[in-house]
């Protein structure tokens, strides 16, 4: 996130979404020059407060309709650079929030989406064609059972038949798997990155994956060099059952010939029926 930002949040701590927001809040600040603005507080030093507002970009953090956080500003007349509300975020990544103040695991991760949406946001100056540290999806969702499965609708995210999505921006794509592979594979306990500099073929082997019923091999839906990996999964492969599109991606390719690869790769639409008939046929 760029360095700088006053951030307004919601003051409503008595729930879930305001605690949520709060610590979004000290997050955003710690080992940064960002500066919280107590809503509660700011009435009292009105001045310091308006000041430290003006002189910075706004960020407000919203924890549900109400929109106490904006509605303050506004009153203030206050100019807002950017908002988020935790509540809209829970329901456009499919989290539930409970009535519960102490935060937790589910809790935890929504706020590392958010936290990755707010800084893919307000980044400034990435060059032509890379791929920021994270990116939002929007998507459409299949239920089974208990089981819930998201499939990103964004025109830039492309699929193979082997379960696995390629994000493409420029001359780039970020790689990884679908909630079908998570949720078919169950509790993941290892992942086997690529190798940085390697050179994969479309539908060649781009990392593995392994869990207590079987190792899944990520098959890549494009062509390139790794340039990247996801390093965090190896210490913490469990973010792809959480999420394996935001957190949960697997690697970054510097694409060799998508406009050849892209005639191989099927969009929203297609997978989307083709994991519901995958899904209904393996519980059938």
């Amino acid at each position: 996130m760029v360095e700088n930002y006053a951030i307004l949040p919601c003051n409503g701590l008595d729930k879930c979404a305001g605690a949520i927001s709060r610590e979004i809040a000290v997050k955003l600040c710690e080992n940064t020059k960002n500066v919280i603005i107590c809503p509660v507080y700011s009435r009292v030093a009105e001045a310091k407060y308006n000041k430290i507002a003006v002189e910075h970009p706004l960020l407000v953090i919203d924890g549900c309709q109400t929109r106490c956080a904006s509605k303050l500003a506004a009153e203030k007349n206050l100019k807002i650079s950017r908002k988020v509300n935790i509540t809209e975020e829970a329901k456009n990544h499919n989290f539930e929030l409970k009535n519960n103040l102490r935060l937790l695991e589910n809790d935890h991760a929504l706020i590392e989406i958010i936290l990755n949406g707010l800084n893919m946001a307000v980044v400034e100056g990435t060059p032509s064609g890379e791929i920021n540290s994270a990116f939002n999806f929007g998507y459409e969702t299949f239920q089974n059972g208990k089981f819930l499965f998201r499939v990103p609708k964004n025109p830039e995210v492309y699929f193979n038949e082997n379960d696995c999505w390629a994000y493409v921006t420029g001359n780039r794509a970020r790689i990884g798997v679908t909630d079908f592979v998570q949720q078919s594979l169950s509790d993941i306990l290892y992942f086997t990155p690529p190798d940085i500099a390697a050179e994969i073929d479309q539908f060649g082997e781009a990392g593995e994956i392994e869990s207590s019923k079987s190792v899944f091999e990520l098959i890549s839906p494009v062509s390139g060099k790794v340039i990247s990996v996801n390093e965090t999964l190896v210490q913490k492969p469990e973010l792809i059952n959480e999420n394996p599109y935001e957190l949960g991606w697997i690697a970054e390719i510097e694409l060799a010939d998508f406009e050849s690869d892209k005639e191989l790769l099927i969009g929203f639409d297609q997978y989307f029926e083709l994991m519901k008939k995958k899904v209904e046929e393996s519980n059938a």
